[in-house]
């Protein structure tokens, strides 16, 4: 029997990653990226009303430049922001204190509610609320006054179903 002998021309499998080029299309290890903290959410486990611990890597993020309080923002509730004062314990917690629970019973929020926050920049957290189902709870408003601090009252936000 006769051997047949195939030459390789570099087609096939493999194409296109050359070994040794020198050159990567990899990102960096994560090791190496800045630490950007600007999405998280909190899960009500406890009284929605009461202040609500904010994870520690968001904590840490704000590390010296710690805000007295933050603008919370719905989503979908039109421009009106909430006043929310914050509390550091000096072990590296954060707390939303002050102002919560105004914006929790305006929102519905309730135990087992999941509550996404974006940071903006500039103290303001944008919030997407989830209810128990883990669906999103879209909200309107038809109140044009973006200045809650006047305000002794809760004026909610609406939620359409």
């Amino acid at each position: 029997m006769a051997s047949t002998s195939r030459k390789r021309t570099g087609r096939g499998r493999g194409r296109g990653r050359g070994r040794g080029s020198g050159s990567s299309s990899l990102p960096p290890p994560p090791s190496t990226l800045p630490l950007i903290i600007e999405e998280f959410f909190i899960v009500v486990y406890e009284d929605p009303l009461v202040k609500k611990e904010l994870p520690k890597k968001f904590a840490d993020y704000l590390d010296g430049k710690e805000p007295a309080k933050v603008y919370l923002r719905a989503a979908d509730c039109g421009p009106r922001l909430w006043t929310v004062e914050v509390l550091f314990d000096g072990q590296g917690r954060m707390y939303l204190d002050k102002g919560w629970e105004k914006f929790a019973i305006a929102h519905g929020v309730d135990f087992g509610w999941f509550v996404h926050f974006k940071y903006e920049g500039d103290d303001v957290l944008t919030v997407k609320v989830f209810d128990g189902t883990m669906c999103r709870r879209y909200y309107y408003s038809d109140d044009e006054d973006t200045d809650d601090e006047s305000d002794d009252d809760v004026k909610p936000c609406i939620h359409p179903l």
